[in-house]
């Protein structure tokens, strides 16, 4: 009988791609090639091969979900919303502690946010899972980056015409008061805002399905997040981990934060979460389409 099998992947943009030049068009307002933001390295050959998988495993997968990162200019985690003590800028990669906002040593540029900024800062300290760090603008709403990675999208859009299927979309992290790495729920999720919240629907799918099979960017935060969320959420269900893979050579970390990945990956398999690389999951995908 053929099984379930999900797809999810891991926001698959191109401002997370070190793109080479024939995927970088030109920008009509500057004439200039455009430049991902926020490029992983890895990320192009990562996209690439996930292209092949989906392309060439397609009549055995049954759903696939993309998941969005999405976010302001104006955000919490980006430059803009931030200065230096002595008011100057505040760099990308920064990464600013509740007690250095206490401190005065970093301000928002707006100083009404400064109370909600503490809570926020303290709210997601006392969750011990991050430190807020300043990125730089990156998948900013309607922009060339928050796109699609062109042959990712070229291949799911193959999947939907030969199942009849729509590919589901998952936007997060367009509440700027909140960092929002993992598709499940955000860091700190906003009462007032229930796409911040669980995201209950994502995980029926997920537990409802024979194996989910995860890739996308970047390996040491997004892809990290999500996972860690969907065992928490497998574990109070009483779901079975050995139903999630992670497609290992279809995601890559930040540069900078390999270290994270690598025990994030440890750690899973530890768990009882699969590690493949897509070589193995084509077979599985093919052996699923009856070939």
């Amino acid at each position: 009988m053929k099984q379930h099998l999900h797809l999810l992947i891991i926001d698959p943009q191109n401002d997370f791609c070190d793109l080479p030049p024939e995927y970088t068009p030109l920008d009509p307002l500057t004439g200039l090639a455009r430049k991902p933001a926020l490029p992983v390295t890895g990320a192009h050959a990562d996209m690439q091969r996930l292209a092949t998988l989906i392309e060439r495993g397609r009549h055995g997968i049954g759903a696939i979900s993309v998941t969005l990162d999405s976010h302001h200019r104006y955000d919490i985690a980006h430059p803009t919303f931030w200065v230096g003590a002595d008011g100057g800028p505040v760099e990308p990669f920064t990464q600013i502690a509740s007690e250095d906002l206490r401190a005065a040593r970093y301000l928002p540029r707006d100083p009404k946010a400064r109370v909600r900024a503490q809570a926020y800062l303290d709210a997601l300290e006392a969750n011990g899972r991050y430190q807020l760090l300043v990125w730089p603008v990156h998948c900013e709403i309607g922009s060339w980056g928050h796109n699609v990675h062109e042959d990712v999208r070229a291949a799911y859009n193959g999947w939907e015409d030969a199942s009849l299927g729509v590919v589901t979309k998952i936007a997060k992290g367009a509440n700027p008061w909140t960092e929002h790495y993992s598709a499940v729920m955000a860091e700190v999720p906003d009462d007032a805002d229930p796409d911040s919240q669980l995201n209950r629907k994502l995980i029926d799918s997920l537990a409802a399905s024979h194996r989910v099979y995860i890739a996308g960017e970047a390996g040491s935060h997004c892809v990290k997040a999500t996972t860690e969320h969907i065992v928490e959420q497998f574990d109070a269900r009483g779901v079975a981990l050995d139903k999630l893979v992670l497609v290992t050579d279809c995601l890559s970390p930040v540069p900078g934060f390999e270290a994270q990945q690598q025990d994030f990956l440890e750690r899973m398999r530890a768990r009882g979460v699969q590690l493949q690389q897509s070589t193995d999951v084509l077979q599985e995908f093919l052996i699923n389409a009856g070939r």
